[in-house]
């Protein structure tokens, strides 16, 4: 059976959520993000975007760009309420399908043409999320997921386009090679250094040399530029979950202890997210007690897979559920309702600072393991394991003097 794979993207989402709420932003350069001369944009409109601004680009340079942008610190709780109206209407209306960040999502429409007419149905899915909604949301059609993502993003703005089986390879052509979404700034430049300007360039290139060049992701470059992609839309759902607990082998009242572990034990599934391109909009904490009572306190988030924002919220929950008068047993974290998705910049707190620094930190904990850079208060605190239900993990806790 031939795959028809839908991507649709909300077109400036959290600039088009402002303007709902204030019409007299209509057409107006907007940016959304933090206001200090060390904020970041989180968001631009495409009047902004004219002027070179781009999101993560420092608040202060882009305001030097275009002193007459509109600045907008922005509502965590308005963006997420929109964006699950948005996907209770795609649940409804598609067989499987995919929310790969707050405005992003893939659906598998395989099959369907029996029925309804793949293209159909998607332009009528489409209609029917700005018609409930009144946001502009654009989408891509094609057989995979690589095809239809470019395809949406050529869509831009508020439009859709449909990508004939086929045409994969002659649509991808002509277009500038960081097109292809694996390929960030730094390949870019590489390949730019290469000569390597065009998708179609690309596609021409021997495999085995990007794949010396590249390894492993050369590769799936060049098949990507081919249109080559056979990648499945994950069906999307609310229950996912990670989690790590500690049970200690003496109870414990040692408040500065369980803080240290907490924070670890936060740390330790934050990096877990941001591997697995996954974000949480859910945490939970869980202490029991000598007495072998045990108690859990959970808090709706943004969408964040950050250290810097998970932390002081699970911190918040423990403090709520420490009782000083008693020994503690266990503690735990959890984190649920994962989506798959890159960490969002943070529209209150993120810089430029920042997110570099998660990316170097990162790198060098996917290299030499995740205990190999850690904050200061957690270097005494052992190993800690992540419970994933869908990956099959069996040990949820761990003994711990």
């Amino acid at each position: 059976m031939e795959r028809s794979i839908l991507h649709m993207d909300l077109d400036t989402f959290f600039v088009s959520v402002e303007r709902l709420r204030d019409s007299r932003l209509e057409k107006k350069p907007i940016l959304i993000g933090g206001s200090s001369d060390r904020g970041v944009v989180a968001a631009c409109s495409y009047e902004a975007r004219k002027f070179g601004i781009h999101s993560a680009m420092p608040m202060k340079l882009a305001m030097q760009l275009c002193p007459e942008a509109i600045v907008i610190k922005g509502s965590h709780t308005d963006y997420t309420k929109f964006s699950n109206d948005v996907t209770e209407i795609i649940s409804e209306n598609v067989p499987v399908f995919e929310k790969t960040s707050i405005d992003e999502f893939y659906a598998d429409l395989s099959g369907m043409d029996r029925f309804f007419g793949c293209y159909k149905m998607a332009s009528e899915l489409r209609e029917k999320v700005i018609k409930e909604t009144r946001l502009p949301i654009s989408f891509g059609l094609s057989i995979n997921k690589t095809v239809s993502k470019v395809a949406t993003g050529e869509a831009k703005p508020n439009n859709k386009l449909w990508i004939e089986t086929g045409r994969e390879r002659n649509f991808l052509a002509p277009l500038p090679v960081n097109k292809i979404p694996m390929i960030g700034e730094k390949t870019h430049q590489t390949l730019i250094g290469l000569g390597v300007r065009l998708v179609q360039t690309l596609q021409e290139m021997p495999r085995d040399l990007l794949a010396q060049i590249f390894g492993k992701n050369g590769i799936a470059m060049w098949e990507k530029a081919n249109g080559i992609d056979n990648s499945p839309v994950i069906p999307y759902s609310e229950r996912k979950s990670i989690s790590t607990e500690r049970t200690f082998d003496q109870d414990t009242t040692d408040v500065v202890k369980l803080r240290e572990i907490i924070l670890a034990m936060t740390e330790h599934l934050a990096f877990q997210l941001r591997s697995e391109n996954k974000l949480t909009s859910c945490v939970a904490v869980k202490v029991r007690y000598a007495d072998f009572n045990t108690y859990t306190q959970q808090i709706r988030v943004p969408y964040t897979s950050a250290d810097h924002i998970l932390i002081p919220r699970i911190l918040e929950l423990f403090d709520k559920l420490y009782d000083r008068r008693l020994r503690v047993r266990l503690v735990g974290v959890r984190f649920s309702s994962l989506v798959h998705g890159n960490y969002q910049i943070n529209l209150f707190e993120d810089t430029g600072e920042i997110i570099n620094l998660y990316q170097a930190v990162d790198q060098m904990r996917m290299k030499h393991g995740d205990r190999s850079v850690v904050r200061a208060k957690t270097m005494n605190v052992k190993a800690l394991r992540t419970f994933n239900p869908f990956k099959g993990d069996l040990r949820i806790s761990k003994k711990a003097g």
